[in-house]
């Protein structure tokens, strides 16, 4: 009852979820999703299912990923209008990894409703616990049970509390590729943060909680939103 009460047909709630690589978007998104009723939609999901599906989109998409180069903004965002005129978005959507740019915000902008409540939720997670996240992450070999050696060690060092296997550190979890996947962030998104604010839609919150406290602070920017 609580999720219909947030969003209507009549005034939908368009969530757009912002924060650097590694702030807890997905599991959040994942969990605001499914409290509000409405679709989590991700721009890789869009790629994977154009793609799998084989449409017209996919085919424009993979032309450029098979090129070596970054999908233009026009076909991301032909994909993202054509899955958010869906039925199940009628109530409203939540989008996690878009826009990414300036000109991605301003285009989705344009093609928003009158009617719609934008709310745009910003994970404020400084870098630097960032890079502690991410280059403390171990991952176990056997059972993918994942650990952080800072935050929450394995019992014994290198080895699977719950199977005994080995556990890895991922190349995309060194610090340097932190540091880079980082860098773009604050010079293509960031922006983002402003551009919201000004508009008076942006809400922020500590990201540095357990993802429980963040949830629910999420949640009640919700309801005030």
């Amino acid at each position: 009852m609580q999720a219909q009460d947030l969003s209507s047909p009549s005034n939908p709630k368009v969530v757009i979820l912002l924060g650097p690589p590694g702030s807890g978007k997905g599991t959040q998104a994942v969990r605001i999703s499914k409290e509000l009723g409405i679709p989590h939609i991700s721009t890789g999901d869009l790629f994977r299912e154009n793609i799998s599906q084989d449409t017209e989109l996919g085919k424009r998409a993979k032309t450029f990923m098979n090129a070596g180069k970054l999908v233009p903004d026009e076909v991301v965002l032909d994909m993202l209008f054509d899955r958010v005129a869906r039925p199940d978005c009628a109530h409203g959507y939540l989008l996690d990894g878009f826009p990414r740019t300036l000109p991605q915000a301003e285009a989705l902008e344009k093609h928003l409703a009158k009617n719609v409540q934008l709310i745009v939720l910003d994970l404020e997670v400084p870098d630097e616990i960032i890079v502690k996240r991410a280059e403390g992450r171990l991952t176990c070999k056997s059972c993918g049970n994942v650990y952080n050696k800072y935050f929450s060690p394995p019992l014994k060092e290198g080895v699977c509390d719950k199977c005994g296997g080995e556990l890895i550190q991922r190349p995309d979890d060194k610090a340097d590729v932190v540091q880079e996947r980082l860098r773009v962030y604050h010079s293509q998104t960031a922006p983002l943060v402003e551009f919201y604010a000004k508009k008076g839609v942006l809400q922020r919150v500590d990201g540095t909680k357990t993802p429980e406290v963040v949830f629910q602070a999420l949640m009640q920017k919700l309801k005030k939103g």
